[in-house]
């Protein structure tokens, strides 16, 4: 991977994202339905904040109790608003920074997700899957190919 390539050149820009406002019902309906795992939480497209599966989850097992957990959880997910869940105080880069700040804000921090975001707009996210996809999608050099099988 060229790491003083663009994050652009690896960032998701199409988005799912949700408002500060929304319920978390929208939440789970979103991780129910996409296989994604950071949802960024965006006002008039500026980030706020980013909800994480994690987040989320460990939100719905702080309420566990008893056979009225289904009533009690989908009646306590449409009360509850993104905003009081979300990450705050988030890293963020730019569309035109190296991957190598990505790497760098990974090593650092334990962040998962970075929103990428120009002239104070959110233009994408960049994760530690997109990262690994990029590793992943180089092609191997066939001298490489070649130990590789050998061993």
């Amino acid at each position: 991977m060229n790491v003083i390539a663009p994050i652009s050149t690896i960032m998701t820009a199409k988005l799912l994202t949700v408002n500060p406002d929304d319920s978390l019902m929208v939440v789970k309906e979103i991780f129910d339905q996409h296989k994604i795992h950071h949802i960024p939480v965006v006002r008039f497209k500026h980030i706020e904040g980013i909800v994480s599966k994690t987040d989320f989850l460990h939100f719905l097992r702080g309420f566990k109790s008893n056979e009225m957990d289904k009533f009690i959880d989908e009646t306590r997910l449409r009360s509850w608003k993104a905003e009081e869940i979300m990450t705050k105080g988030l890293a963020k880069v730019e569309s035109t920074d190296p991957i190598r700040t990505a790497l760098e804000v990974f090593l650092v921090n334990r962040f998962h997700a970075i929103p990428v975001v120009d002239n104070d707009e959110l233009v994408g996210i960049v994760t530690t899957f997109d990262i690994i996809k990029a590793i992943e999608d180089e092609p191997i050099p066939l001298e490489n190919y070649k130990k590789a099988k050998a061993l």
